[in-house]
Formats: structure tokens, C-alpha cells, sequence
């Protein structure tokens, strides 16, 4: 049984743009963008403090991050690590409404 979900908030992309992966989270935003417009991802840096709060909050340990939350802030999906998600993958918790299960 699939389940439908309400709109996603948003899908969070947390790193520090001075980093050694700095270069791969670039490229990947420019793709992402690029195939499905700008403004659907948001970006944090690691080291502002509202980048600080949310890698605390969720318990990001691993960077860079790419969190999917619903529009109650709870994680739908998380990848952490130097192995980005697939674009198609992340822009699927973009969309408007998502389906869940079978």
C-alpha cells in the first residue's frame, strides 16, 4: 500500500565551500539546477551559524549532507558522506507530493 504525502518543505544541502569536497557539492548544484531550475535546493555553509544549528539538530556527523525534510522538519531521506545522491533521486523530494511504500 502506497501512501501520499503532503508537499515537502525542502531538501537542505549542508557543506563548507572551502572544503576538499567543495568542487563535487558545486557541480552537483549546478546540475541539479540546471536540469530542474533553481531555487528548490537550499544551501547551507557547515560553518554559519544557521549551517552549525542544523547539522546539530539532525545529527549530521558526515559532510557534505543532503537532507530531505517534510513540511513538519522531520527527515524523509538523508545521504552524508563524499558520495552524493543521484539528481533525479533528490529532485523526486522536491517535487510537490512524493508517494511512500509499495
Amino acid at each position: 500500500m502506497s501512501v501520499l504525502c503532503s508537499k515537502i518543505m525542502k531538501v537542505i544541502i549542508l557543506y563548507r565551500p572551502d572544503s576538499e569536497y567543495a568542487r563535487k557539492v558545486e557541480t552537483f548544484l549546478h546540475d541539479f539546477n540546471t536540469k530542474y531550475g533553481e531555487g528548490r535546493l537550499e544551501v547551507m555553509d557547515l560553518d554559519s551559524r544557521e549551517g552549525i544549528a542544523m547539522a546539530s539538530l539532525y545529527d549530521v556527523m558526515q559532510f557534505p549532507a543532503v537532507l530531505a525534510l517534510n513540511d513538519q522538519g522531520a527527515i524523509l531521506k538523508g545521504w552524508e558522506g563524499d558520495s552524493l545522491p543521484q539528481i533525479d533521486e533528490v529532485a523526486f523530494y522536491t517535487s510537490e507530493t512524493v508517494r511512500l511504500g509499495n
